[in-house]
């Protein structure tokens, strides 16, 4: 299966009126959070496969009528604290960040997201045993701790997310959050699991 993969910052080459007859066929789109609630529209209106998403940490992902009134994306599928089964694949979702100050929306203790995860496992636990992944995909918007997490506090790893890999062992953890601007930027890596960790910024396709 191909996915494509957003986060973080619109990309010219997806939001144009060739998209998506500009990038190989694709079987399923991925939105890791931070991008605004049109853009998630209009790629859903382009494409003809499912769309899932979670929110990121600055509360983009709503589309504002002209009262004022914030509805999420249209056409989209909300992944955040949720199982999703789409596209032949599971995918468990999770959005924001760990907390780095008193905001109220987009960040979580690690506690919040762990008892989460945990009671996932009757669900998740049998698939994990019978197949060697609880999940096919984990689709966040923080990283895991690890090479792709960032220097500072806001953008650090996620240890509840580090757990939730090593205990379920998805497929593949595709997250935003931390943008890659450097000369030669690592947008994926393998976990000494085996897990493949994906750094969704702006776009990326991947085979999965």
């Amino acid at each position: 299966m191909r996915i494509l993969a957003l986060s973080d910052q619109i990309h010219p080459f997806i939001h144009q009126a060739r998209f998506p007859g500009n990038l190989p066929p694709f079987e399923l789109v991925l939105v890791a959070g931070d991008l605004p609630g049109s853009y998630i529209e209009f790629v859903a209106t382009k494409v003809s496969v499912p769309v899932v998403y979670v929110h990121g940490n600055h509360k983009e992902e709503y589309v504002q009528d002209y009262l004022g009134h914030l509805s999420p994306p249209g056409g989209a599928i909300p992944a955040h604290g949720r199982i999703v089964d789409v596209a032949g694949i599971r995918i468990a979702g999770w959005g924001g960040s760990p907390r780095y100050n008193n905001r109220d929306f987009g960040q979580y203790t690690e506690y919040q997201a762990q008892t989460r995860f945990f009671s996932w496992y009757p669900v998740l636990a049998p698939r994990r045993i019978s197949q060697g992944h609880g999940v096919d995909i984990l689709l966040t918007h923080a990283p895991p701790p690890g090479p792709h997490a960032g220097t500072d506090f806001a953008h650090r790893g996620s240890t509840a997310l580090g757990w939730f890999d090593r205990i379920y062992r998805p497929r593949a953890h595709l997250h935003g959050h931390v943008h890659l601007y450097e000369a030669q930027p690592v947008r994926e890596y393998v976990t000494p699991e085996g897990i493949r960790v994906i750094n969704t910024f702006e776009y990326t396709l991947l085979e999965l």
